[in-house]
């Protein structure tokens, strides 16, 4: 298999496809994050979310239950207000759950060094819990995850459950997330520009082709970048994130 030319054409169907997503386009507050990836011949963006708030309501035990189920009380890629909640949860029915979803991006890239500069500059912007997976087929898959998530269970059978004061503390809360969630992504797209621009202009001055090679300078390269973070930053990915483990299954994170 020609694995240049099939990269080329998924790309090119993946990027005409229609987007599916209840939105149905890419969320403002990564639109250049997205952009600039897919400009570049080694990358195209598969998935995204900019990190959001939402209130749903129908929440049981099964995950395919919850996706046939679940109705969106309320929804927003920006901070909330109390009243938002409380709106919500007049509308609710069933079981509502509060939620706060960081930001992820799935990225295809054309080499596994491509991936591990793109997986470098996401764990040193804040994105811990990002990963590699390799398919059967030879596609090469980057996600950029953090672990600094929220879920708690307002309403048991339309029925709330906590008083209007501890509305107001989770809503500070989630908001405090959604602004760390903001200072990530703008971390990691300064760092990603410079990292990906550095590694381009490296191949074209070298003509470097072989895994290994191109490897070994993308590793350096987002190394480079990284070290562009404060010492204030670090400590923040640290107080946030602690020491949580990663998700198991077939990633190979580096």
């Amino acid at each position: 298999m020609d694995t240049e030319k099939t990269f080329s054409q998924w790309k090119k169907q993946c990027l005409s496809k229609v987007d599916y997503s209840k939105k149905g386009s890419v969320d403002e507050g990564i639109a250049q994050v997205v952009g600039f990836l897919n400009e570049y011949p080694d990358y195209f963006t598969t998935s995204s979310c900019s990190g959001r708030l939402i209130l749903i309501d129908g929440v049981s035990d099964s995950p395919e239950v919850q996706k046939r189920n679940c109705s969106w009380l309320f929804a927003t890629h920006q901070k909330c207000r109390k009243e938002d909640l409380v709106s919500g949860l007049e509308k609710a029915g069933a079981d509502a759950v509060f939620k706060f979803e960081p930001f992820v991006l799935h990225v295809q890239c054309r080499r596994l060094g491509d991936a591990q500069l793109l997986h470098s500059v996401a764990v040193n912007s804040g994105f811990r819990n990002s990963g590699i997976t390799v398919g059967k087929r030879g596609k090469i898959i980057m996600a950029v995850r953090s672990t600094h998530g929220l879920e708690v269970p307002l309403s048991r059978k339309g029925q709330t459950l906590v008083k209007e004061e501890y509305l107001d503390f989770l809503v500070e809360v989630a908001n405090q997330k959604m602004e760390e969630n903001q200072r990530r992504i703008e971390r990691f797209y300064s760092s990603l520009q410079s990292a990906v621009r550095a590694d381009s202009s490296a191949d074209r001055s070298t003509g470097l082709t072989q895994d290994k090679s191109v490897s070994t300078r993308k590793k350096k390269s987002a190394q480079e970048c990284s070290r562009e973070a404060t010492a204030q930053d670090l400590e923040d990915v640290i107080l946030l994130n602690g020491d949580n483990g990663l998700e198991d299954g077939l990633h190979l994170f580096m």
